[in-house]
């Protein structure tokens, strides 16, 4: 566990040249925060492509948006209201990642929740993925959207904005960010051939017994038979509600 500030200055430096070479993130986008005690935090700056940081532009905050340390030449991220959001719901959270990788985005503008039981590491990892309605960038719009789900989610899609990661520390929100990406690429990819089989309800059971087992932090929504995420249920669809969920989903893909 990284509990020195210059550390953690270096990883979320490291984090968003990740972001940028996986090309999560383009120019300016994205954001990054680490919560360092119960009422301090580091973000990202604003106005500054993540892939090229420097420790001197990583601002230090309170929970309550007050700047504590800062240079002249930045600003913290404007998103960071919707970050305080998530660490004031979820004191197990330690680090928040915002992203907009092309494929879960484009579900995200879809308006197609990734919320089927397609993948065992998405489902132990991330369960059922919700999207939360449209706010505005930088307005208390994005935080009140976002506060439904965060008791039962670690990932979440923006509406037409991109995707939140939630994690125990920084490398454990940025993973959750390349599964999200993964499973979605994944998912796509299946729907372009015609077919998405998802796991059924029983299987399902049995990999929450396994992630209770691995004792794997955080925490997921299930994946239910209609396709929305709740707690703590799971169901198996039968071929008919495969093929219709399939055609829908590739009907709303074609739509421009």
């Amino acid at each position: 566990m990284i509990s020195n500030e210059w550390q953690i200055k270096q990883l979320i430096i490291d984090i968003g040249k990740r972001l940028w070479q996986r090309e999560f993130i383009a120019a300016n986008d994205g954001n990054i925060t680490v919560r360092i005690d119960d009422n301090r935090l580091l973000t990202t700056p604003t106005g500054v492509s993540k892939g090229f940081m420097t420790p001197d532009m990583i601002i230090e905050m309170d929970m309550g948006g007050k700047i504590l340390s800062q240079t002249k030449h930045y600003r913290p991220s404007s998103e960071v209201k919707m970050h305080i959001e998530v660490y004031k719901q979820r004191e197990d959270i330690r680090s928040v990642v915002h992203a907009h990788p092309p494929v879960c985005t484009s579900f995200a503008v879809a308006g197609i929740p990734l919320n089927k039981c397609v993948l065992p590491e998405a489902v132990l990892t991330l369960g059922a993925v919700p999207i939360a309605p449209y706010g505005t960038p930088s307005t208390m719009e994005i935080p009140d959207s976002i506060k439904p789900y965060l008791q039962n989610s670690d990932a979440i899609l923006l509406a037409n904005h991109g995707a939140l990661t939630l994690g125990t520390d920084l490398i454990n929100a940025y993973h959750r960010m390349e599964t999200l990406e993964h499973s979605a690429k994944i998912v796509f990819t299946a729907i372009q051939l015609g077919n998405v089989n998802m796991i059924p309800g029983p299987e399902v059971e049995k990999l929450m017994e396994l992630r209770e087992k691995l004792n794997i932090p955080g925490r997921v929504s299930m994946c239910a038979e209609n396709g929305s995420c709740e707690n703590q249920q799971s169901a198996s669809p039968n071929d008919d509600q495969i093929a219709e969920i399939t055609k829908l989903v590739m009907e709303r893909l074609k739509k421009s």
